[in-house]
């Protein structure tokens, strides 16, 4: 997780203008929309992040509606149809046990995106705050908080994660969204603080001191939307971290336990008839590279459009 830091660091360093007026930026509104304005229009003239949003945008709909992509029942299985080949009425094929494997594929789709998103949410919001009272306040509160993200800093990810999820002896959406969440905060908390501490000295921050703002209003009205885009560049990359992440270790064996069905249940489950039939590993593995890529994607489209420096 620790590379991603720099993704969110090229973006932080460039204060973004806030919405009170400054001597060289008068009308922050103006400069502020105009900003978002030219990403988006640089966005929607992106190929790549297009292209990368629309295939976002399916697996999307393969999570909340399941039933717009396929009207067979993944649960419906025969043996007499165990690792039979695609067809045209059955794209996938069929799975050991004989369920239908594009079915399968579809609703697998549900429970990655499900942690995926929440866990982004969870560190977003806890993460967030964090970095900004540490950035904002400096001094010990500051202290505490770096010396907090340092201990969780030492935690290896995957090795954590591994270690949290065998002694819950629990492998569920929720406690493996518990535990991406708590070894993934940190760095999002350290992005904030970074960004948080090069904005509250700016001319237009001191203004609004000298007008009288309090600190919640210079936090969060004045200061904040400078951390808004590092902060949308690194969550946007953290969502294909944490779809990968589900699925590595669903495949190691601390994951999402069957009857559940997700692409790293179909990856591990299938894994050794890859020599007979490879389309069991390709298709779930596809999708997930695939979804993983997207999101990579999107977060370095994001980056450039939201960087002066790429203007």
């Amino acid at each position: 997780m620790s590379d991603l830091t720099s993704a969110g660091s090229a973006v932080g360093g460039a204060p973004v203008a806030g919405d009170g007026p400054t001597p060289d930026a008068p009308g922050g509104k103006e400069r502020n929309a105009s900003l978002w304005a030219d990403a988006r229009r640089q966005l929607l003239r992106d190929p790549v992040f297009v292209i990368a949003s629309l295939y976002i945008l399916a697996v999307g709909s393969m999570a909340l509606f399941p039933s717009l992509w396929t009207s067979q029942d993944p649960r419906a299985c025969s043996t007499d149809r165990s690792r039979v080949a695609p067809s045209w009425d059955h794209p996938f094929g069929f799975d050991i046990l004989g369920c239908d494997y594009y079915s399968h594929a579809i609703y697998g789709a549900r429970p990655s995106m499900v942690i995926a998103v929440m866990a982004t949410s969870g560190i977003v919001l806890f993460g967030g705050v964090l970095g900004l009272l540490a950035g904002y306040y400096g001094g010990w509160v500051d202290a505490v908080i770096s010396r907090v993200m340092d201990i969780f800093f030492s935690l290896p990810f995957l090795l954590g994660a591994i270690v949290f999820l065998t002694v819950i002896k629990r492998q569920n959406i929720w406690t493996i969204t518990a535990v991406l969440f708590l070894l993934a905060w940190p760095t999002i908390a350290r992005i904030i603080r970074g960004s948080v501490i090069s904005s509250k000295d700016l001319d237009y921050v001191h203004a609004a001191k000298a007008v009288g703002a309090r600190n919640s209003r210079l936090m969060f009205r004045h200061i904040l939307p400078n951390a808004i885009a590092p902060m949308l560049v690194y969550a946007t990359i953290v969502l294909g971290s944490f779809v990968a992440a589900e699925a590595t270790l669903t495949f190691l064996g601390v994951g999402l336990q069957p009857p559940t069905q997700s692409w790293g249940i179909m990856i591990s489950q299938h894994q050794v008839y890859f020599l007979d039939d490879p389309w069991l590993l390709l298709f779930p593995c596809g999708l997930l590279v695939g979804t993983v890529l997207s999101f990579i994607l999107m977060g370095d489209a994001l980056r450039d459009a939201l960087d002066p420096k790429f203007r």
